[in-house]
Parts: structure tokens; C-alpha cells; sequence
């Protein structure tokens, strides 16, 4: 599905990624752990095609990306901040995006499933942060896609929509879909993922379960499994 080698990038003298290797065959939920700095929106940028890597070979579906777009037809994206513009409604923002993919998309049980319906017609400079994030779960659901790409998708939901979006995450996981997320908050990627790709310093310290990464590192949780793996991994 995605296939990732010897990936590098700098920023000037900022070596961010350091020969990335990531093969992600099937379906499932995938969190990207790192701290700051670490490399992950990089990588994730990259897959999207908005950063062009210095060296390396990124594939989706068996194909190279390198100065391809029709590719990105099978990719849904939730950034970390939907910047929308204020001046419009949130009807008139859900038909724009529906026009510039010209895909199918089914929008009405989300905005039931988020409680979205009295915002329908209401502009978007005037929602909460919570409702804007919901609104953005919604362009990104909306379309039926195998890979789904989410930048701190939790970010302002309230405790109804968190288990609302937790259960619709298990139910396009469960049609195959390959979904990456990146996050901060432990209790959910313990609760929803398949599997944990830790970055650290532009490389990948580890790959595989959560139980594996329990078990290798002798630990409780995931805070102290990270926690082991990161100071070994600065120590090498």
C-alpha cells in the first residue's frame, strides 16, 4: 500500500529525515509517535507529495510518486488546522470540496453522526474550534478512499464526538482501510491502534503492536515503553 526507502530530507542544514525505510502492507490503524521535531509531518508531507524529499523512493499502491498526482485521488488528508475561509457557509465549503475532487462522497451521515445539521447554514468564522474540527472530520470522511491521513484529528472534539469518531475510525478500519494518524494523546492510541511507528531524530525506532512494544521494553504502558526506547535510542 505504501512503501518508503532510504527517504531523506533537509532544510538547509536541518537534516530532518535520515534514510527512512517504512513498508505498510495492509490495512489498519497506524499511529506515528515522535516527539517534536522528530520527522513525522515530514514523512507524512511527503506521502502527500507536498514535500519533495532530497533522496529516497516513496510508493502508494506499487507506484512511484515522484512528480505524479493522480495518486493523491486515493489519499484523504486531515490537517492538524483546517483553515477555512470565514466568509462562507458550511454547506457552500462541503459542495466546494465535493466539486474540486469530483468523486463520489456521502456527507449526510456524518453531519448526523457529529450533530452538524444546525450548523448547515451557518458561516464558518462563527464556529467553535470543536465544531470546525468536526466540520473537518466530515471533508475528510466524506469520500471513500482506501488511505486516510489524520494530523492530531482529536484535537477540540468533546467526549460524545471523540467516541463517535473512535467508532467511525474502527468501522473504516474494518472495511480495509490503511488509516495513519499522528497523535500525542497515549489513551487513544491505545484504544484504536493496530500498530505504532515511532520516529525519533528522523529515523524509525520501532515498528509492530502495542504488545510488542509492551513487551520489548519490559514496560507497563506506552508513555514508558516511549520513554525506554527514546533514551536508547539517544544513547546509541
Amino acid at each position: 500500500m505504501i512503501q518508503i526507502s532510504n527517504l531523506h530530507k533537509s532544510f538547509k542544514k536541518n537534516h530532518v529525515l535520515k534514510g527512512i525505510d517504512l513498508t505498510i502492507d495492509k490495512g489498519g490503524i497506524y499511529a506515528i509517535l515522535g516527539p517534536n521535531g522528530s520527522g513525522k509531518t515530514t514523512m507524512i508531507k511527503s506521502i502527500l507529495g507536498m514535500i519533495v524529499p532530497n533522496e529516497g523512493q516513496l510508493k502508494v499502491d506499487g507506484e512511484d510518486i515522484a512528480k505524479k498526482f493522480a495518486y493523491r485521488q486515493k489519499l484523504n488528508y486531515l490537517p492538524q488546522i483546517a483553515n477555512f475561509p470565514g466568509n462562507i457557509k458550511v454547506s457552500e465549503l462541503i459542495r466546494m470540496i465535493i466539486d474540486l475532487r469530483e468523486q463520489t462522497a456521502d456527507h449526510e451521515p456524518l453531519l448526523d453522526t457529529f450533530g452538524l445539521r444546525p450548523y448547515w447554514e451557518q458561516k464558518l468564522s462563527t464556529l467553535s474550534g470543536g465544531s470546525a474540527q468536526k466540520v473537518n472530520l466530515v471533508l475528510t470522511f466524506m469520500f471513500d478512499n482506501p488511505i486516510y491521513i489524520l494530523d492530531e484529528p482529536t484535537t477540540g472534539l468533546d467526549p460524545n464526538a471523540l467516541i463517535q469518531f473512535k467508532k467511525l475510525l474502527k468501522g473504516e478500519r474494518d472495511k480495509g482501510k490503511t488509516i495513519l494518524i499522528t497523535t500525542h494523546i497515549m489513551p487513544f492510541v491505545e484504544e484504536v491502534a493496530d500498530e505504532i511507528i515511532y520516529l525519533l531524530e528522523g529515523r524509525i525506532g520501532f515498528k509492530g503492536s502495542i504488545d510488542a512494544l509492551l513487551e520489548l521494553h519490559k514496560a507497563e504502558d506506552i508513555e514508558h515503553a516511549i520513554a525506554k526506547m527514546a533514551k536508547n535510542m539517544v544513547d546509541v
